[in-house]
């Protein structure tokens, strides 16, 4: 990767930007692209808490890391993704991200090893003073108008590890994926994977290449649907059409396909699970148990779908190297796992693919004329901004389809809110929070995986409607936040004083 650690030497004289962003990766850059594009009048500044860019493409380094989310929609509708590999791994996705950022002239705008702990807002001024701890640099403190967080939503320095009984006691090597260390040989080796969601069905096929044995250890099972890893359309088309119509044929394609697919699973559950069933044995070894291992308790996308390219999980299971083992951990041992059921596993590495911890806006506190804002006191506003918060807004992507679908849109929408703001000369946006009672909120995610669970304390509320509700369905938000009404729910300001703020913000 060619963008450097080392901030330019005039970033440090910056004391204010029209627009701070916060996170460097998948969202961050996409934002800062289409600020460049749409407000190029613009000051701005990228805030990274790490010292390279590209978030959880760069974080994440275990083996055969990659996207569930097919290219066509997980790249920026702005650059179109030149291949018909629709399913790539992680450092293609760096790839993409960090050229990206260099062909829009980023490099100068990111400042690494800047975490955002601290954002204030006064009302009086009209601006946010941003902190950011530089490690053993110290802190540092930005003014900025508009404060725009793109920092994902989970721990970055810290994955979730259950507290397995006699963990202490396994004398082999613990390994979380989100800390996966350098040159682990895994040749010969008896592998156990504890886990059931996108990344441990990623691992499992790459581990069986090395390893002697792979077992996927699983709880509870999940929903597993094989993709093309190669998009059969785009092949087709790059034969006579130019490569940026086919990128929006195919883009367009995915958006309604992943609609159709997530409709279906909502309206008929027992039908998309006798499909994902049928599928799955005919990829599967004859008499391979799908009830007990790959039926689960859920209906289809109450949490998410998991997606494998051309079958890889599946076609590693049937040539032997693995299998799936379904069951309740009892405890470690010396020398593996023994299950409730007294079946013991053994293992010589286990990789503990248990999840995330959710962590909102990067753990920033956030501040209004003196007043902590608890996120979960407030409700969310198209999905985006927050009651009784001034300029500011984050990057929430889908849980049924592409993250960078709804990255894009929102940041269209802040790009087009400042510039309604800049023609009108008002100098802030303040969603004010609905007439609602605690009945009428519900959690801002409604998937029902471990992490968001754990989470969602952590987030803001949602309502019932538009726009306190947050979609998960492309073109209602395409037309809400492209073209529908810009200012609806929000309260403009010229000028106001702290004071006259105050009712609008939960005291912590």
């Amino acid at each position: 990767m060619s963008s450097s650690s080392t901030s330019p030497p005039d970033q440090d004289h910056l004391d204010h930007v029209d627009v701070l962003v916060v996170g460097a990766g998948l969202s961050g850059i996409g934002a800062a692209c289409h600020l460049r594009r749409q407000c190029p009048g613009k000051t701005m500044a990228i805030f990274e808490a790490r010292d390279r860019m590209g978030g959880t493409w760069d974080l994440f380094r275990y083996p055969g890391l990659r996207s569930d989310s097919d290219m066509f929609t997980l790249g920026y509708s702005f650059r179109p993704w030149g291949s018909p590999r629709a399913i790539v791994d992680g450092p293609s996705i760096l790839a993409y991200l960090t050229d990206t950022a260099r062909e829009y002239g980023l490099d100068r705008e990111i400042r690494y090893r800047h975490r955002v702990v601290r954002a204030e807002w006064s009302s009086a001024a009209g601006r946010w003073m941003v902190t950011a701890d530089r490690g053993a640099a110290g802190t540092v403190t930005l003014s900025c108008s508009f404060l725009f967080a793109c920092s994902g939503y989970y721990r970055y320095d810290q994955g979730y590890l259950p507290e397995f009984t006699g963990r202490g006691d396994f004398t082999g090597t613990l390994v979380h994926p989100q800390q996966w260390p350098d040159g682990l040989d895994l040749t010969g080796q008896r592998v156990v994977v504890i886990g059931s969601g996108a990344t441990a069905v990623t691992l499992v096929p790459e581990l069986a290449e090395q390893a002697a044995h792979v077992i996927l250890l699983q709880r509870s099972p999940t929903y597993i649907a094989t993709v093309p890893a190669i998009d059969p359309t785009a092949v087709k088309l790059r034969r006579w059409l130019p490569g940026r119509l086919v990128h929006l044929l195919v883009r367009w394609k995915y958006v309604l396909a992943s609609m159709v697919t997530f409709g279906l699973s909502r309206r008929r559950p027992e039908k998309m699970k006798a499909l994902l069933r049928r599928r799955a044995i005919a990829q599967l070894p004859a008499g391979f148990d799908v009830d007990t291992h790959l039926t689960p308790t859920y209906q289809p996308w109450d949490q998410r779908l998991c997606a494998v390219p051309d079958g890889d999980l599946f076609r590693t299971i049937r040539s032997g190297p693995a299998e799936i083992v379904t069951g309740i951990i009892e405890r470690f041992t010396a020398d593996g796992v023994r299950l409730r059921s007294g079946q013991e596993l053994a293992a010589d590495v286990i990789v503990t693919a248990t999840g995330l911890n959710l962590l909102a806006f990067g753990g920033m506190e956030l501040v209004v004329d003196d007043r902590v804002v608890d996120p979960a006191d407030t409700v969310a506003y198209k999905g985006m901004m927050m009651s009784g918060v001034p300029n500011f807004s984050f990057t929430l992507g889908y849980t049924n389809a592409s993250w960078t679908l709804k990255a894009d849109l929102v940041a269209r929408y802040v790009c087009r809110l400042l510039r309604y703001l800049d023609r009108r000369g008002y100098r802030s946006a303040t969603p004010v929070k609905p007439d609602l009672n605690p009945n009428q909120l519900t959690p801002l995610i409604e998937l029902q995986a471990g992490y968001i669970r754990r989470g969602e304390h952590r987030l803001p509320k949602q309502g019932q409607s538009t726009p306190w509700r947050l979609h998960q369905n492309y073109l209602r938000d395409l037309w809400m936040l492209r073209w529908g009404p810009l200012t609806n729910g929000l309260r403009l300001d010229r000028h106001r004083s702290a004071r006259e703020n105050h009712d609008q913000l939960p005291v912590r």
